[in-house]
């Protein structure tokens, strides 16, 4: 569904702060992961038109950057992607048809199940698209299709948003509320205009064939299917960050808690892509120098319902650090739960292991059941 309120125009920039009079709400759904970040390898692979505005804008982490000075060869430049204005066929018709419209082929960094989609139209006010529609579909070949494969009339295409009117200057939210795996996203804007940003959040669901050719792997990893469940402070950064691609490059790509002024702790509940045996750990405070964590520990449990048993005990950390640790037994669960004492923060934590029988089975069924 749209978010109702955010249809409509923006009022012009009239100076000051260009998000002054920005749109947005606290969407149902943004506590689910970015399946469009560039960090887990999404990409714009196609576009249309791309006139005023590249394409590859759209996956930028960063908010839209707004310089009300900065013009080009083609006009003002804006920080998104923008089309040119479309046309009819003649003096007589020159107004574009009901069915024109401009599109960009996006590839999802992780394949899931979508429950949220923003379209951000940042400083995008007299300029973008009347509506929007967004539809989804999920790619089974083993190579990487091209733009050609998917636009091929074979390939069937779900819809995900409805056409739907879209504000300036404005996050539009669209909860989705398809219980299927998609990869790819054909982004439609109705005739033509700019979008600033894509978000699309949902939980990712990884190829049990993959997981099983790599034997072991990180369970607790957004892009082998690890999610974050809670947290206990989300102050200064997301806890999903902890669980991330790659190593942290700055202080703010991990997690970092605000200042405790009393005798509790912080902590990160964790689900893993299915329920593993968990061999061994890290834990990497990179870039968290004045503000790690002190301690941390770690606990599993199996099932919503489980009892939480400690498999790694309280534990002395170093700032800026790469902390490994392997177990002496493997710890069997479904989730896991890492607390931090007092406060503060760590950049990522890696669970090495593999599925249980029972895992593997039950990642399986939900991969065929969801369509892939």
């Amino acid at each position: 569904m749209a978010i109702e309120s955010f249809t409509g125009n923006a009022n012009p920039y009239g100076g000051g702060d260009p998000y002054a009079d920005y749109r947005t709400a606290d969407f149902p759904f943004t506590q689910y992961a970015n399946l469009a970040a560039r960090e887990l390898g999404a990409g714009v692979i196609a576009a249309n038109d791309e006139f005023f505005a590249q394409r590859e804008n759209l996956l930028i982490s960063e908010a839209a950057h707004f310089d009300p000075e900065d013009f080009g060869h083609k006009g003002k430049v804006m920080d998104g992607w923008e089309t040119r204005r479309r046309r009819g066929v003649s003096a007589e018709q020159p107004w574009p048809t009901a069915e024109d419209h401009d599109w960009a082929l996006v590839r999802l960094g992780a394949p899931g199940v979508i429950r949220g989609i923003v379209v951000d139209t940042a400083h995008f006010r007299g300029n973008m698209p009347q509506a929007v529609s967004i539809e989804g579909t999920n790619w089974e070949g083993a190579l990487a299709p091209t733009p050609e494969e998917l636009l091929g009339d074979d390939v069937k295409w779900t819809t995900l948003v409805e056409r739907t009117p879209v504000g300036g200057h404005a996050a539009n939210g669209f909860e989705v509320a398809v219980e299927q795996r998609f990869t790819h996203l054909r982004v439609n804007q109705h005739p033509d205009g700019g979008i600033a940003r894509l978000r699309v959040y949902g939980e990712v669901l990884p190829d049990p064939k993959w997981l099983a050719a790599l034997g072991s792997f990180d369970v607790v990893a957004l892009e082998n299917g690890g999610s974050v469940q809670d947290a206990s402070n989300r102050f200064y950064s997301p806890p999903t960050n902890t669980i991330n691609p790659g190593r942290s490059r700055k202080m703010d790509d991990g997690w970092e808690t605000a200042r405790r002024r009393d005798n509790g702790n912080d902590w990160i509940r964790y689900q893993l892509v299915a329920e593993s045996e968990i061999r061994a750990v890290e834990i990497d405070t990179a870039y968290l120098k004045g503000n790690s964590a002190g301690w941390a520990s770690l606990s599993v449990k199996t099932g919503e319902e489980g009892e939480w048993t400690e498999f790694l005990p309280r534990t002395r950390l170093q700032p800026d650090t790469n902390h490994r640790f392997v177990l002496d037994a493997p710890a069997v669960g479904t989730h896991v739960r890492i607390d931090i004492f007092p406060d503060g923060g760590f950049s990522r934590l890696r669970l090495f292991g593999s599925l249980t029988e029972n895992g593997a089975a039950a990642l399986a069924a939900r991969h065929q059941e969801l369509g892939g």
